[in-house]
């Protein structure tokens, strides 16, 4: 019955690494490497040390979550290009709560593909970026608006908008930050 399961595990193993072709994605500009978060998960839930069939599996298991995230993604799919921005991060230094304020990243594709921005996403409904919508050519440049709005935050705030496009990696992280002076009550 073990040598069986042992079969089936190695059986499973096979099919997994065959529809898996691509590792895991990387972000270009992380708060933390998600490929060594992905080792971390990995190594923290082995049940044998010596039980490398596991940690085939474990390992396609992280790969496939990591593809899943993009699934539907047609980034994917298209041929690749590079972006590269003139700074990857702004401090909007001190603001009252309640300000609007935006920044222009500017950026130039880098590569040999047009560039397709296919999906710009801030981490909370009050950063709210707007991407070109129209392809980027070949050493060509373009600009991404963020608006962050600090209406109900308070003192250090840190925000990130994430790029879909087809680059490798497929994702690239900007920042934003600023510490909201908050409102004084009425008195």
């Amino acid at each position: 019955m073990k040598g069986f399961k042992l079969l089936m595990v190695a059986a499973l193993a096979t099919v997994w690494m065959s529809s898996c072709t691509e590792g895991t994605e990387q972000v270009s500009r992380p708060m933390g490497d998600a490929s060594s978060d992905v080792a971390q998960t990995t190594s923290n839930k082995k049940a044998d040390k010596n039980d490398n069939t596991y940690d085939a599996l474990s390992s396609q298991k992280a790969d496939a979550k990591a593809k899943e995230k993009n699934a539907g993604s047609s980034s994917e799919t298209l041929a690749k290009t590079s972006i590269a921005f003139e700074a990857y991060d702004h401090d909007f230094g001190v603001i009252d709560e309640g300000d609007r304020v935006e920044h222009l990243f500017k950026f130039k594709n880098t590569g040999s593909e047009p560039l397709i921005l296919e999906k710009c996403k801030g981490s909370c409904g009050c950063t709210v970026p707007e991407c070109p919508k129209e392809p980027i050519a070949p050493g060509a440049e373009g600009e991404i608006k963020v608006v962050f709005n600090s209406k109900g935050k308070k003192n250090k705030q840190t925000k990130t908008v994430t790029i879909t496009a087809n680059t490798e990696p497929i994702q690239t992280q900007l920042k934003i930050m600023a510490n909201v002076t908050p409102e004084t009550p009425a008195q």
